[in-house]
């Protein structure tokens, strides 16, 4: 059963006898350095960058790259950095268009012709600087492509450069995993076998380093993991 962290801490409340295995593209589950199905999605969103770069490059455009990413920006930097982004917009740092428009006018200016610009679906503007409320769909979901187009159309405005952009969607939830994400699932399972053996519950697997551990799902539930610092500083030190 698929179920959320704080889904699952609620049940384990109710004494529902669980075992949970962290499983979300995201990767924003708190007590695990990694989900299952994380590794794949960045894998597709590096390789649509790969192949985006050839269009920037021979048009002389700017290309805005929407990723997934509600809460965090995981994806994002993660394929951002690997796929050579120029600028990463994500969750946890909201932007100023005006400075990205001017970074990009400096970059043009002085040594590069092309941009690419990725941006997680759920990245918002500094207060003040922009007046974009993100539109939703049923439940609160974020609309796929509203930040992408708006960014597009404001670069676009404020640079005067070709301006483009690519919705990536639900392309990142599917397909062939990478070998990372199915050694980690079963390296999960096999924990999670053992542990309904030994006759543990309301637990959790995760990867802590190089280990695989189980972690109380009340030591998790409801809390988001956000992109750290350090790997914020590594985005930037790129641009």
């Amino acid at each position: 059963t698929i179920v959320t962290p704080a889904s699952a801490g609620k049940l384990a409340e109710a004494g529902v006898t669980m075992v949970c295995a962290p499983k979300t593209i995201d990767n924003d589950v708190w007590g695990t350095d990694r989900s299952v199905g994380f590794d794949t999605a960045v894998s597709i969103a590096t390789e649509a960058l790969d192949r985006v770069h050839t269009t920037a490059e021979s048009h002389d455009r700017v290309m805005v790259v929407e990723v997934m990413g509600h809460h965090v920006g995981w994806i994002a930097v993660a394929a951002g950095i690997a796929g050579c982004a120029d600028q990463i917009l994500i969750p946890e740092e909201p932007f100023d268009i005006d400075e990205i428009a001017a970074q990009l006018r400096h970059r043009h200016k002085s040594y590069a012709s092309s941009s690419i610009v990725v941006v997680a679906e759920g990245a918002t503007a500094k207060e003040g600087t922009l007046d974009f409320t993100p539109p939703e769909g049923p439940y609160g979901a974020i609309v796929a492509g509203a930040i992408g187009e708006r960014i597009k159309y404001e670069l676009a405005e404020r640079t005067g450069f070709d301006t483009r952009v690519t919705i990536l969607g639900h392309v990142q939830r599917g397909g062939t995993p990478t070998a990372t994400d199915r050694l980690l699932a079963s390296r999960f399972g096999v924990a999670a076998a053992d542990a309904v053996h030994e006759g543990k519950t309301s637990v959790m697997t995760a990867l802590v380093g190089d280990r695989i551990e189980l972690v109380d799902i009340a030591e998790v539930a409801g809390k988001v993991k956000e992109v750290p610092e350090e790997l914020r500083n590594v985005a930037r030190s790129l641009y």
